[in-house]
């Protein structure tokens, strides 16, 4: 069977510094943490599935553990906090007792159970994503497994995958597909593969063959009860032209990757590739997010909602797509969607996260924006705020990576990262404010002398990079592509990068026409009206000719990751954050701003920001 290009590392240390620390402790200590408790029905909506009077749930109701639970997994893996580990057993511990005879752990009544319709649905009889629920379920469980050892959790996803399989598998009616919300039921081929992996049952892997096969199942009237994901990607067809455009579809897709791992289907890799690029280049917006009104449109300057959840299944896409290609510039994709709109849909103190993160507009907590979703004893619960924490856990899916060729370091930022290897332990430490400016210090420290190759990670927006080992300048560095150091390292062994900051631009079409954005490095640089003193319409007009301006430093009142002023073409001042920081007090902020002599460049896979420089 066919092997990643590059993995992670199970059992990395992580020990991040700078504006990600803070993050990722303010959303453990003000979200994971408490979030079961000021929620209790995150839980208590499947003890309650047969009881009387019903409860009033939206159709997802039963995603919200396992998105937390994948949540609190992920973000645990970067921190180690103890804490959060004991939480997360305790909340895996009640969440498997909740689970039915049957192996069924969803909110709804017996005799509504995966059939995809329940009563009190929002208040009246309706569709339910309950497969969708179950699909959570298992991945959170099968993540906990794999980081703890737990094999009541492993039990658990198992006990699900056999009651879908006793429900669904083989020619039997209803299919799976039949059950209706095909973009979030049928995403189940996912958890199922991954399930496979540990259980080896024979039963789990033909389950998901057979709801790839229902991908392309038709209705009475002959359209798609599904999305097609395989043949119309094969057929050429860009993602928002297949029949389920909507966010939900990208875990559906993230089954034809593991297909590919589990059974060589080239077919399977070749659809999967394609959705990628297709979303890349036509719906992923300026500041990295995913989606306009929760679906492709085949326009990134779209201005519809670009909802959390699907910025966060982007993310999970990119990091299988990093696995598979081992495509530098999938990974530089996922900085920029980490570093603006996975940080920047996050409350500073971790508290909340938005629902809708726009290109330009103002940031309300989803629990405001979202509202409808609240029920009584989960007030702050939303598809949102479970699933917002994710983005940022993803990174230990990408910062450090390995592969046949080597180590691959794609994070860069203050921190220490400490891999087991089968050579041995080996730390690699970053002495750097990036992103706010471009110089890093990387010292690699073996636990003893190894030969390995070390492949760097030039970012293709860094036209100019300097790089010196030891002191001794480096040649052929290229950008959008890993420089490989293939030698013996030891300890006291350090590498300077000095990425190009220097500004690019990304001139604007349709809805954007005649604005741009500005990048510098990986960060999208905005103006926040509390930051400035002119107001949203009075903004002035940027030179992208010669344009240079100073950094400046950040308050503890107004902190941001990247600060700078800017000479406007009427000789006044701009100050510009990055997009990450801009609009957190509830001001207004812009992204697409103007700016004369910006070059207009096309997409290419090589330029998927279309940024040019002066």
């Amino acid at each position: 069977m066919p092997a990643p290009r590059c993995h992670r590392i199970p059992q990395t240390t992580y020990t991040f510094g700078g504006h990600l620390a803070g993050y990722l402790q303010g959303v453990t200590d003000q979200w994971l943490r408490p979030a079961p408790h000021a929620n209790p029905a995150m839980l208590e909506i499947f003890r309650d599935r047969d009881r009387l009077p019903q409860r009033n749930l939206v159709p997802w109701a039963g995603e919200f553990a396992g998105k937390y639970l994948t949540s609190a997994v992920q973000i645990l893996r970067l921190t180690g906090d103890l804490a959060l580990r004991q939480a997360t057993a305790a909340f895996v511990k009640r969440l498997v007792q909740l689970q039915a005879e049957d192996g069924y752990l969803g909110p709804w009544p017996l005799a509504s159970r995966l059939t995809g319709a329940a009563p009190n649905v929002m208040g009246q009889e309706g569709l339910t994503w309950d497969a969708w629920g179950h699909y959570h379920a298992m991945l959170g469980l099968l993540l906990w497994h794999e980081e703890s050892g737990d094999r009541k959790a492993l039990a658990g996803a198992r006990r699900m995958g056999d009651l879908i399989c006793d429900k669904f598998l083989g020619a039997k009616t209803p299919r799976l597909v039949d059950t209706g919300s095909t973009e979030m039921n049928l995403a189940v081929i996912h958890s199922l593969c991954l399930l496979y992996r540990q259980t080896h049952t024979q039963q789990h892997l033909d389950m998901a063959l057979q709801i790839a096969d229902e991908f392309a199942a038709l209705g009475p009237d002959g359209s798609y009860l599904a999305g097609d994901y395989l043949h119309s990607a094969l057929a050429g067809r860009e993602f928002h032209q297949t029949p389920k455009p909507r966010w939900e579809s990208l875990h559906p897709i993230l089954g034809l990757a593991e297909l590919y791992w589990l059974t060589g289907r080239e077919d399977c890799r070749q659809a999967f590739e394609h959705h990628w690029w297709s979303i890349a280049k036509l719906d992923r917006h300026n500041n990295g997010g995913f989606s306009s009104g929760e679906q492709a449109q085949g326009n990134p300057y779209h201005p519809g909602a670009i909802e959390t959840c699907c910025t966060i299944a982007w993310a999970a896409m990119s990091a299988e797509m990093l696995r598979l290609t081992g495509s530098s510039v999938v990974a530089d994709e996922l900085e920029l969607s980490t570093l603006n709109s996975i940080v920047g849909l996050h409350s500073h103190t971790g508290r909340w996260v938005t629902y809708n993160t726009p290109m330009d507009g103002v940031r309300k907590a989803s629990a405001h924006d979202i509202v409808f979703q609240a029920r009584e004893g989960s007030p702050e619960l939303n598809c949102c705020s479970v699933n917002g924490p994710r983005g940022l856990g993803l990174i230990g899916e990408w910062a450090l990576m390995q592969g046949e060729e080597g180590l691959f370091l794609n994070w860069y930022g203050p921190s220490t990262l400490e891999a087991k290897l089968p050579w041995g332990k080996v730390s690699l430490t970053q002495e750097t404010e990036y992103p706010r400016t471009g110089q890093i210090t990387l010292r690699i420290t073996p636990a003893k002398a190894a030969q390995f190759a070390l492949h760097l990670r030039i970012p293709y927006w860094s036209a100019k990079t300097r790089i010196r080992l030891n002191g001794e300048a480096l040649r052929g560095v290229q950008p959008g592509a890993y420089l490989k150091l293939d030698r013996k390292w030891k300890r006291g062994d350090r590498v300077d990068l000095d990425l190009d900051m220097s500004l690019h631009y990304w001139a604007g079409e349709q809805e954007c026409a005649g604005h741009t954005s500005v990048y510098r490095g990986p960060i999208l640089l905005t103006y926040d009206r509390r930051l400035n003193e002119m107001d949203p319409d009075d903004l002035p007009e940027l030179d992208a000719r010669g344009l240079k301006g100073r950094l400046l430093a950040g308050t503890p009142e107004l902190p941001t990751m990247v600060l700078a002023e800017y000479p406007t073409a009427d000789g006044r001042k701009l100050r510009l954050c990055d997009f990450a920081s801009a609009g957190e007090g509830g001001s207004p902020y812009i992204s697409w701003l103007k700016v004369r002599n910006a070059p207009s460049t096309p997409y290419s896979p090589a330029n998927p920001l279309r940024s040019g420089r002066v």
